[in-house]
């Protein structure tokens, strides 16, 4: 009877213990939520700077939700501050025409997780500045110790100041791809490929230890055209020659302080403080204890109305469209192409088709701009996403905005676009296809694991990892390889209106720039979203009368807190060194697999996965 008592107890106890931990989850979720309700737009007083924070991964698609906001809430830091694109561009063009703003204060470190602040993305920051500067208003950024991205980004500023014992690092742009296939021979894993297009070098980490011939070539050139449009860009923007400006980096590698004043890279030098003092002059502060006038772009962001993008020559509304604004659907395809629904960071073909239909088939959306930040994958979903974008065409505009990828699978989804827009240094083309099969018979050989079958036909074993395929096999793969790549071409060929012998000197799994893709007929013209908005709101007879739709979306808070509480962390935690940045080079390559979910087992991607430092 006893330890009946003593259980029905224990029993009791846990009960209201759960009922009361729950009803404390509940409450301190209720709390948050109204803490994040009642958030105010920010109090701007006349005069104040707008403080652009740079030390953030700057995204196409808005992030599934504000982990920085969350991560205030309960004391903590988020893993990685995101700001999508488009919320910064409105933002600093909203800025230009606000009366109680006086200029920008730039500084940070950007960062570039997944396919963030890609160099077509910070071409379009780049000139929303120029729009500021435009209205008269001065930019000041300072910098301690500036990349090339952070260097191309500070460039634009009306006064760039250099901490006394800081640097500029930016010798050049480097892609050092690892290579696998010795680690593979080691531990035994059996690889074989199949593709078409002699440039097509995705699988070469798999199968080589060093990089072929045409890998090397095509790379070579693709860099060249980046940094060429970097050098141009920034030398124009500090008055500088671009000779002189390659001069200065190739004989310092570091430049330091003396050398960026004396090269006029950078307008003077000056500690943090320094600044401030200024900026508390320029504001109305001298002398003051308080800081000068601001407000952060994040916040400024977030309560700033998303105006329309404005054309030259916009026309005006036709008369029955003016009491109800039509929409431009903006689907942001940014990460790697995967069949079935995908994750968070990357273009699932079940949902990205189905929600292409959903603004197919919705009256009020008058044009659709797919915004494509994509290095490929999946050919089966690439194929399916570009099968809505052909019926979406047959009814309204689509028009193509290409960001810092727009590659293999990400130009296949694009190939049919109304007009395509890229960034100089977009990184496009990759027309081409490859298969990639592994299997562990050594490896498990090597354990004592061995594998027998039985089967009813000649390939019902051709998907096991148990053994090399065959000969046969593999001519039965490279057969479906070359027509897949034949599909490609002719896609290519009809949604570009391009010559096939054309076509076909071009592709072979070539990447090329955007401003080479403009040459080739692969991209129609120079410019960035904005551009493409513009473009599709004239097409759909829209003028400036129009609002935006975005997909995907940013969750509501009441759906991302669970999500949330994963990614934050205390804010001591260090994440920069040295072995941090092998293991997630490591993770990165892991995670590469792991999108390798075609059903057919074909991939259209980048030739490799390219890491410009």
């Amino acid at each position: 009877m006893k330890a009946f008592f003593t259980s029905l107890l224990g029993s009791l106890t846990a009960l209201v213990l759960f009922f009361f931990g729950g009803l404390l989850v509940l409450f301190i979720l209720a709390l948050v939520i109204a803490s994040a309700g009642k958030e105010k737009a920010p109090v701007i007083e006349k005069g104040s700077y707008l403080v652009f924070n740079t030390s953030l991964n700057i995204t196409d698609s808005p992030p599934p939700f504000d982990k920085a906001a969350l991560a205030k809430l309960f004391g903590g830091d988020a893993e990685t501050h995101t700001m999508q694109l488009r919320q910064i561009t409105n933002a600093l063009r909203v800025a230009a025409k606000d009366d109680r703003i006086a200029g920008i204060f730039m500084s940070g470190h950007l960062t570039s997780a997944g396919y963030g602040s890609g160099f077509a993305a910070l071409k379009e920051v780049r000139a929303a500045l120029a729009e500021f500067k435009a209205a008269k208003k001065p930019i000041v950024a300072y910098v301690d110790f500036a990349t090339t991205r952070d260097m191309y980004l500070a460039s634009a500023a009306d006064e760039v100041v250099l901490d006394p014992f800081g640097m500029v690092f930016m010798p050049g742009l480097a892609s050092e791809p690892m290579f696998m296939a010795g680690a593979f021979e080691k531990y035994g894993v059996g690889v074989q490929v199949t593709r078409a297009g002699k440039y097509k070098s995705y699988v070469e980490p798999f199968i080589r230890k060093d990089m072929s011939p045409e890998n090397r070539e095509q790379l070579q050139k693709l860099l060249d055209d980046l940094w060429g449009g970097l050098v141009t860009d920034i030398s124009e923007a500090r008055g500088m020659k671009p000779k002189d400006f390659q001069a200065l980096v190739d004989a310092e590698g570091l430049i330091r302080a003396d050398a960026a004043v004396k090269a006029k890279l950078v307008t003077r030098v000056g500690y943090r403080d320094q600044v401030y003092d200024e900026l508390k002059t320029r504001t109305g502060r001298a002398g003051s204890k308080e800081p000068f006038k601001q407000v952060s772009l994040v916040d400024y962001a977030s309560n700033a109305h998303d105006e329309p993008v404005h054309a030259a020559n916009a026309k005006p509304a036709p008369a029955d469209k003016k009491s109800k604004p039509g929409k431009i659907a903006v689907v942001y395809a940014e990460g790697a192409i995967v069949d079935g629904q995908g994750e968070n960071d990357e273009i699932g073909g079940d949902r990205f088709s189905r929600e292409l239909r959903k603004f197919r088939q919705d009256d009020d959306v008058r044009a659709i701009v797919l915004r494509v930040n994509s290095p490929g994958g999946s050919a089966t979903a690439s194929e399916e996403i570009q099968r809505e974008i052909r019926l979406a065409r047959q009814v309204k505009p689509v028009i193509v905005s290409m960001g810092s990828y727009a590659a293999s699978g990400g130009y296949w989804i694009s190939a049919y676009g109304d007009r395509i827009f890229a960034e100089p240094t977009t990184i496009t083309g990759s027309i081409g296809v490859f298969g990639i099969f592994f299997d562990v018979q050594k490896l498990f050989s090597n354990f004592g694991l061995t594998f027998d079958r039985v089967k009813t036909g000649k390939f019902a074993d051709v998907a096991t990892i148990s053994r090399p395929k065959t000969d046969e096999e593999m001519a039965m793969f490279q057969h479906m390889i070359d027509w897949i790549y034949g599909q490609f071409i002719s896609k290519v060929v009809e949604g570009r209106k391009l010559d096939r012998a054309k076509v076909e000197e071009i592709a072979q799994g070539r990447v090329w720039s955007g401003a080479e893709g403009v040459k080739l007929g692969l991209v129609d013209e120079i410019g960035g979203l904005d551009a493409a908005i513009r473009y599709a709101a004239d097409k759909a007879g829209l003028g400036d009368h129009y609002r935006l739709a975005e997909f995907p979306r940013k969750m509501e808070l009441a759906e991302a807190i669970a999500e949330a509480f994963g990614g934050i962390k205390p804010a001591s935690s260090r994440t920069n060194g040295v072995v941090s940045q092998a293991l997630d080079r490591v993770q990165q390559e892991a995670r590469m697999l792991e999108q390798f979910n075609d059903r057919s087992g074909v991939y259209a991607r980048m030739p490799f996965e390219l890491q410009v430092k």
